[in-house]
Formats: C-alpha cells, sequence, structure tokens
C-alpha cells in the first residue's frame, strides 16, 4: 500500500497538514489541493488512486467536483461532510462517492477508511488479471464479468463505480440468498455497519436505477430488518 498516491481536495490548511502528516506516516504519498477548480483538474489527471474530496470547497463545490469527474473517471471518492449534513452525504453517494466520513474525524478512521477502499480496488485488479478467478456472473437478464470490469443488462452496459461493481458482484454470488447489511458492510465496505449510515442504501439505489434504465423487472429485493437479496429470476 506504501506506493499508493491519493489527492486531498480541501480548503482546511490545519485539517490538511494534519492528514498529511498521519497519512504520510501512514505509508501513503499524498498531495493536497486547496479549491475546487484546481482539485479538479488533478483529480482529472489520473495520476491518484484515491481522492480524498471536502463539500465545502472555494471556486467549485465538491458535490459539483465529483459530477464533473464522474464523466471521464471512476477513480474512488471518499467524502468529507460536516457532521449532520446528510443531504450532501446522501448526494455524494449519488453522484457516485465511494463513501464518506463526517467531520471532525479521527486520523485512525480515515486511514482504515482509506485502506478498505483500496483494498477492494486491489482485489479487484486481482480478480481482473486471474482469468479462473473471474468468471462471467448471468443471472436474470444481468452479466457481470470480473475479468474486464463490465456489466451488462439486456444487451446495454451498465456504467457503475468500483464500490458499486464490488456490492453487484458479492450479491451476484450470493443470489438467491438472504445477504444482511452487517455481512455486507464488512465483506465490501471493510468495516461493521454503523448506526444511521446510509451507504449501503444508497449503492443498492444506485445499482437499481442504473440496472432499472436497461431492464425494469427487479433484481435486487430489500428484506426490511433482513438485508438484501439478489433475485436468480425475474
Amino acid at each position: 500500500m506504501s506506493s499508493q498516491r491519493i489527492l486531498l481536495i480541501d480548503d482546511d490548511v490545519e485539517l490538511s497538514q494534519l492528514v498529511s502528516d498521519y497519512l504520510t506516516l501512514d505509508g501513503f504519498s499524498l498531495d493536497v489541493a486547496s479549491d475546487g477548480v484546481s482539485g479538479l483538474q488533478r483529480a482529472q489527471s489520473g495520476l491518484y488512486q484515491l481522492i480524498l474530496l471536502d463539500v465545502m470547497l472555494p471556486g467549485l463545490d465538491g458535490l459539483s467536483l465529483l459530477r464533473q469527474l464522474r464523466q471521464s473517471s471512476y477513480c474512488p471518492v471518499l467524502m468529507l461532510t460536516a457532521r449532520g449534513d446528510d443531504i450532501d452525504r446522501i448526494v455524494g453517494l449519488e453522484l457516485g462517492a465511494d463513501d464518506y466520513l463526517a467531520k471532525p474525524f479521527n486520523p485512525r478512521e480515515l486511514s482504515a477508511r482509506v485502506r478498505a477502499i483500496l483494498r477492494r480496488v486491489e482485489l479487484a485488479q486481482q480478480q481482473s488479471a486471474n482469468p479462473v478467478a473471474a468468471p462471467l456472473l448471468e443471472l436474470n437478464q444481468v452479466q457481470l464479468n470480473r475479468q474486464n470490469r463490465q456489466v451488462w443488462c439486456q444487451g446495454q452496459q451498465v456504467v457503475l463505480t468500483a464500490t458499486e461493481f464490488q456490492i453487484l458482484d458479492y450479491l451476484m454470488s450470493h443470489a438467491g440468498q438472504v445477504i444482511t447489511k452487517e455481512d455486507l458492510s464488512k465483506a465490501v465496505l471493510g468495516r461493521a455497519l454503523q448506526q444511521y449510515d446510509r451507504s449501503l442504501d444508497m449503492h443498492i439505489s444506485n445499482i437499481r436505477k442504473k440496472l432499472a434504465s436497461c431492464d425494469p423487472t427487479e433484481k435486487i429485493q430489500t428484506l426490511r430488518g433482513s438485508g438484501y437479496l439478489f433475485l436468480e429470476q425475474a
């Protein structure tokens, strides 16, 4: 993990220095952009494995930045939001953020979230490089190919973020089984489910919308109080 390069986009100088010092000591290479315009330019460079993105930025706010970034890049993004700003978190996840962390946060928690996201990316790359571990899953009109990281539904390609792909992969791999939110959070997000954390709900909602744009038949059921179920057939 020590070679992983991270971009922090945040105009809080003191916080940026704290995050930079901590993540550098933790083995990461970190660059900092202090405004949205320059942050977007650097984020689009393709030089980074992960982006830490504050919502409140001068010049171009974080949500607008993410919206523009997702037009050309699916580099993992961890949103940094003010505590209590649920709307920003929900919109960020809808726009394709992989996760969020509320300020103020413990640097150890930030490092843990960063490592969890990068592990997911690394696992995806390993699956792509290993044909034996990269079968084509075909269920309920959905095709998921781990080797080329593509998803197709009714002959149309469905573009997913890295986190959305991993969630769909896990649910399809366990099709017909009820997967609890706790298990899915640990397996895909790499952490225990936290109270009031809506990350999984939003990722599932995004996946549903993207699949429904190709085929309106139900693919993923939410079983209240139990979890999620990928239907083997409509």
